[in-house]
């Protein structure tokens, strides 16, 4: 079962508050200006704990931190699961979101050590649908640039980022689909899927 990559909060509760009396282009406007502070914020912070030195078993605490404050977790998760999240009984929802919460988290702190030396521009952002698109340009030491786009959701009131697009690849549309065909695979037990995560944590652990 393949892992995928996800990459504080921004407090915008007054922007919100005078945005709701603006004409619906203004509100729009407003939401894309949040989401690309947001991921500005978000990089720089991200980009000055990779590039400080030391190794990255130090960093993993202040990466833990960025990514529980800037990934709607919870949502991402639900949605990776698909429509087996209505099969899963509470306890297996709860076991579910805790594990997809460790994975993730061991899937970024464990990979950000190939990117010392990392920069981070924000290039554009444009309105799509219910969400803001982030458009940033990514370069690293000895590597072309590359382009990443982040999909933020502000349905919460507070930016979230609800998936990553890297070199036209939705991350969560990947896991969700590994997902769906590792419980195709085994019966379509989600229990299976949590013991198998279980054991991917251990083993990465």
């Amino acid at each position: 079962m393949t892992t995928r990559r996800i990459f504080l909060t921004f407090s915008g509760t007054a922007v919100l508050g005078a945005a709701f009396w603006l004409p619906s282009s203004a509100q729009a406007q407003a939401a894309t200006d949040r989401a690309g502070a947001f991921v500005k914020s978000a990089g720089e912070q991200l980009v000055a704990v990779v590039n400080a030195p030391g190794p990255i078993q130090e960093k993993r605490p202040q990466l833990t931190h960025i990514v529980e404050a800037t990934v709607d977790i919870e949502g991402v998760a639900k949605f990776c699961l698909g429509r087996f999240w209505r099969t899963a009984t509470p306890a297996q929802q709860k076991q579910y979101t805790a594990l997809f919460h460790d994975v993730l988290v061991n899937s970024v702190t464990g990979n950000l050590g190939d990117y010392q030396g990392v920069r981070l521009t924000v290039v554009r952002t444009r309105q799509r649908e219910d969400t803001q698109v982030v458009t940033t340009t990514v370069e690293r030491p000895n590597n072309p640039r590359s382009q990443v786009d982040w999909v933020i959701s502000q349905d919460t009131g507070t930016p979230k980022i609800v998936d990553v697009i890297a070199e036209g690849t939705s991350l969560r549309l990947t896991q969700r689909s590994d997902y769906a065909a590792y419980l195709s695979r085994n019966g379509n037990s989600v229990q299976a899927l949590i013991d198998a995560m279980r054991q991917q944590i251990v083993q990465n652990g």
